[in-house]
């Protein structure tokens, strides 16, 4: 799931390598998957009244879905 993540925001940001994605695993089974860019490239992860933030989130919850997992994508500034 982190390489999906850090393929996707690559793919929109300007500075690729400022990106990164760290996990943390809940003791109830739940995945908390925490979202770093470069300041400048904030605003082009979350959109127009978040809605590239909540596709992102669209396609993590179905591939996480598909593993029988539960998932949050937090993005950090």
């Amino acid at each position: 799931m982190e390489t999906l993540l850090q393929f996707i925001l690559s793919a929109m940001v300007d500075i690729p390598d400022e990106v990164h994605v760290s996990r943390i695993k809940g003791s109830n089974g739940l995945s908390v998957y925490e979202v770093r860019v470069a300041r400048s490239d904030t605003g082009k992860i979350i959109g127009r009244q978040g809605r590239n933030a909540a596709a992102i989130r669209t396609i993590v919850d179905a591939a996480s879905k598909k593993k029988k997992e539960r998932s949050i994508v937090q993005i950090l500034e």
